[in-house]
């Protein structure tokens, strides 16, 4: 008996860590656009509301196939929609390196390369929460996410290295590539793989098991919270250092480049991150890891727009913090969603939290260059400008609601197996 829990157990690893490899690949698309910003805004002549709606509308992609497919999971097969929302990303971003010459182009490109990706996440997330018992599913939700991490850290950094060495077409070609190579691995996930259909009873329906359940409406409140605060981050990560660094008297090129693989390294500290939190969220609970993590990330957010007034190396250190914290908890409100919504509604209650937390994700980066745009120019302290403080504070603002609704699900009974941990 212990011998097959062991087998068992290094089975579930292995497929574990083929569904990460794969999904590192598919992710070089997902924040490679942001490498390249400084030199489209330039090119296209774009403001930074602009350029910032172009990062949003990929968003809006994002939310209407997540939707749509986390909710098909639990009565699709879930091999057909990762696979073909895959190769989808992997098409249309090769259409946006081939034929995005403006700021309407680029729109149109980005937000269907959306659609692809938000068909891999959500029902990859599935997949995991359907493999592992609850005892071990914070860490191994944590560790895909923490893949998921890494590999939008290299979509910066790929794209930005690529891009200064050749161009940014052929920058996001690459990336597309890549894509195709995950998709083709994918199919190893998949080998001998059966859906799991739940049994719905008939008192259960949408609105009793998600809409009214107080302490499920509250995680994906929290996460709302949290990807407002981590996608306007993310977003303007490396535009924010590459313009410091111009600022000091850089190069725009060289500037782009090295911004990216700056930002590069701290959005892949989430790769180490989350795979920690989410283990520590099974040893001390849910609600308080989302709570410590989250007070920390909104105090960075506070603070970090403003450091471009002192020097590249406090910027980084402080940066290394952020980078750590800012989405450290994600895998935890996931964990947390499938602890609290009955097994028969965990993909319709994911779409929910796509479409509230993405939409979160969305606005934020648009709401961030418009801040950009609002203070050009502002200077709280003269030689000081106050653009990029103050629009950093907009998304740590927003950051702040995650702990509030944790305190309110702390305090709710239906939620103290969240609060205790092992579960």
């Amino acid at each position: 008996m212990r011998l097959n829990c062991l087998t068992n157990k290094h089975s579930d690893t292995i497929w574990l860590m083929t569904l990460c490899l794969c999904q590192i690949f598919i992710m070089l698309v997902f924040i490679n656009y942001s490498a390249v910003l400084p030199l489209l805004r330039e090119e296209w002549h774009m403001s930074n509301t602009q350029a910032g709606m172009v990062f949003s509308v990929y968003q809006l992609g994002y939310i209407v196939s997540g939707v749509l497919f986390s909710t098909l999971s639990d009565r699709v097969n879930i091999k057909w929609i990762f696979l073909s929302a895959a190769a989808w990303s992997g098409v249309m971003n090769l259409m946006f390196a081939l034929y995005a010459n403006d700021f309407s182009s680029a729109v149109l490109w980005r937000g269907l390369t959306g659609l692809g990706m938000g068909g891999t996440y959500m029902p990859g997330l599935k997949l995991v929460a359907e493999r592992f018992e609850s005892a071990r599913r914070g860490r191994a939700i944590g560790i895909y996410v923490g893949a998921l991490v890494l590999g939008a850290s290299l979509s910066l950094l790929v794209t930005g290295m690529v891009a200064s060495h050749s161009s940014w077409r052929t920058a996001m070609t690459v990336c597309s590539i890549s894509v195709f190579i995950g998709t083709i691995g994918s199919f190893m996930v998949f080998r001998g793989y059966t859906p799991v259909r739940a049994i719905r009873h008939p008192e259960q329906t949408v609105h009793k098991e998600i809409i009214t359940n107080k302490p499920a409406m509250l995680v994906i409140a929290g996460y709302a919270s949290h990807m407002w605060e981590m996608y306007g981050m993310r977003g303007w990560l490396a535009p924010f250092f590459a313009a410091s660094l111009i600022q000091w008297g850089d190069t725009s090129s060289h500037a782009t480049a090295l911004g990216a693989t700056i930002a590069a390294g701290l959005v892949g500290l989430g790769t180490i991150s989350t795979a920690i939190t989410g283990s520590i969220s099974d040893a001390i609970g849910r609600t308080k890891t989302i709570t410590f993590v989250m007070i920390g990330s909104v105090s960075c957010s506070m603070i970090f727009g403003w450091l471009n007034a002192t020097s590249l190396w406090i910027m980084i250190a402080v940066g290394i913090v952020y980078g750590w914290l800012i989405v450290a908890e994600s895998p935890v409100f996931s964990t947390a969603l499938t602890e609290l919504v009955s097994p028969g509604y965990l993909g319709a209650a994911m779409g929910i939290q796509s479409l509230i937390g993405y939409t979160m994700g969305m606005i934020s980066p648009t709401v961030f260059g418009w801040a950009l745009d609002r203070f050009h120019g502002f200077e709280l302290v003269p030689g000081v400008p106050a653009n990029w403080g103050i629009a950093f504070m907009t998304v740590g603002l927003g950051g702040a609601i995650g702990p509030i609704c944790m305190y309110w699900l702390r305090r709710d009974p239906a939620s103290q197996k969240l609060a205790r941990g092992k579960g």
